[in-house]
């Protein structure tokens, strides 16, 4: 197994990762340390939780020169707000015994306090593609200076739109630079902006999103709706000692909102929940309270899912089955992590079996189905998105008359009707007024000389 030493570090590295406690380099760190230190284009594929961060931090702080300049030498894209707080603060730790610059930038925030931060000068700049965007246009963020680029989790930065602005940020880029991207996965959408803006890049692999993780004892629930979920789920949670820091998935902000209200009831300050609808402040102060252990229980959206960095999450729990198999590793392995044990739980209606098969290709084994306890109550109340879709099979399709008026239409009143009445529009009001519009017309002033 090889050591930092053998990466052949700087010492100021050395005593950074001394104070952390970090003595060998995971997988990833070993692998892309001198394809990054090369200045060759690179592509990481890791699961999350493998040291990504360090594995391109470490070979760009080693050739990382002081310099006074103003202008940022190096940029980390990522996908969200807490990703960019998450990447700064370990940059930091690295960073303990060199003297650099790190910012983050990221929207939700007032952009004239980042102008400030920016305009006092920037070594390293880490940032959301769209906040990024916005301070270029300002002319206040320049670019020219950036060596290095990274753009961290890309899938999740692809699945959340992001595209056309990772393109009008690499134009605005100077075309001589280092490209290094790390994915926990590789989709069409990544191999397409890799074709489109890399330079024959090196490939760095490890561990693929379809290998299982060992540590992880994996089980799931066939549960017939959505109340019979948040029964067996409160059931669950009620053994605190068990359910020490409960990670719980779901498909969407409107469900996670909806879950919260339903175990607010039961758990009230363990509670806390996350999706992009939340203020910047409160989804700062729920990762940091689960993180702290004030609150056991964390329900959150697919964002959630990669990248943030939680130690000892005891369960992750799947209320909603993700339609994405790959989503369903990277859910998981929120727990289990630093060679820790770690369980989850999927919980799959009839309508999610074939997300479940999915999910089984892809990790080539079989999920144990476990039967619903006796004391957990099955419900039949279905909410709205579970209740069948009635259509009126008989009722004929209306016609739409694309010329009639839509329904906000309305004649004007006849006094704000108005009328182009060109140039006979003077004449209507001198003869209305009995005099020109204004004293000065010299034809006025003959008229009362006269008089």
């Amino acid at each position: 197994m090889s050591t930092f030493e053998d990466l052949n570090l700087n010492t100021p590295l050395y005593n950074a990762l001394d104070d952390l406690g970090f003595k060998t380099p995971t997988p990833i760190q070993a692998d892309a340390f001198n394809v990054v230190a090369s200045g060759k284009d690179m592509v990481g594929i890791a699961q999350t939780g493998t040291g990504k961060t360090f594995a391109y931090m470490l070979p760009i702080l080693k050739n990382l020169k002081f310099s006074t300049q103003e202008n940022p030498r190096v940029l980390v894209l990522v996908p969200t707000r807490e990703l960019v707080v998450q990447v700064v603060e370990e940059i930091e730790k690295l960073s303990k015994y060199i003297n650099n610059r790190v910012l983050g930038v990221y929207g939700g925030t007032n952009i004239n306090t980042q102008k400030q931060a920016i305009a006092n000068g920037v070594d390293i700049l880490v940032a959301t593609p769209g906040r990024l965007y916005d301070l270029a246009l300002t002319r206040v963020l320049q670019l020219k200076s950036i060596q290095k680029l990274v753009i961290d989790e890309v899938d999740v930065m692809l699945d959340l739109g992001f595209r056309h602005q990772l393109i009008n940020i690499f134009d605005i880029l100077p075309e001589k630079r280092q490209n290094i991207m790390f994915s926990a996965t590789m989709t069409q959408d990544v191999d397409v902006l890799i074709n489109d803006f890399f330079k024959s890049p090196e490939r760095v692999s490890i561990a693929l999103s379809g290998t299982p993780l060992e540590n992880i004892t994996q089980q799931r629930y066939n549960i017939p709706n959505f109340h019979t979920k948040v029964n067996l789920l409160t059931y669950l949670l009620s053994d605190s000692e068990t359910y020490n820091k409960v990670l719980i998935f779901v498909a969407y902000k409107k469900m996670a909102d909806r879950l919260f209200d339903n175990l607010d009831i039961h758990f009230k300050e363990e509670l806390c929940v996350i999706h992009s609808n939340k203020t910047q402040n409160y989804r700062l102060r729920s990762i940091e309270q689960f993180r702290n252990g004030e609150n056991r229980i964390l329900i959150a959206t697919d964002v959630m899912a990669r990248g943030l960095d939680i130690d000892n999450v005891s369960h992750v729990i799947n209320f909603d089955t993700p339609d994405y198999p790959e989503n369903y590793m990277h859910r998981i392995g929120r727990t289990g992590r630093a060679e820790r044990k770690g369980e989850s739980f999927v919980f799959s209606t009839e309508v999610e079996e074939d997300a479940i098969k999915n999910i089984e290709s892809l990790m080539k084994m079989t999920i144990p189905l476990i039967e619903i306890p006796d004391s957990v109550e099955i419900s039949t109340e279905l909410i709205e998105e579970e209740r069948p879709q009635i259509k009126e099979r008989n009722n004929p399709v209306k016609q739409k008359d694309e010329d009639a008026p839509g329904p906000a239409f309305h004649e004007k009143s006849e006094k704000n009707s108005k009328e182009n009445l060109g140039g006979s529009y003077k004449f209507k009001i001198a003869a209305k007024y009995k005099k020109p519009k204004t004293r000065g017309d010299k034809n006025y002033n003959k008229r009362n000389k006269k008089k």
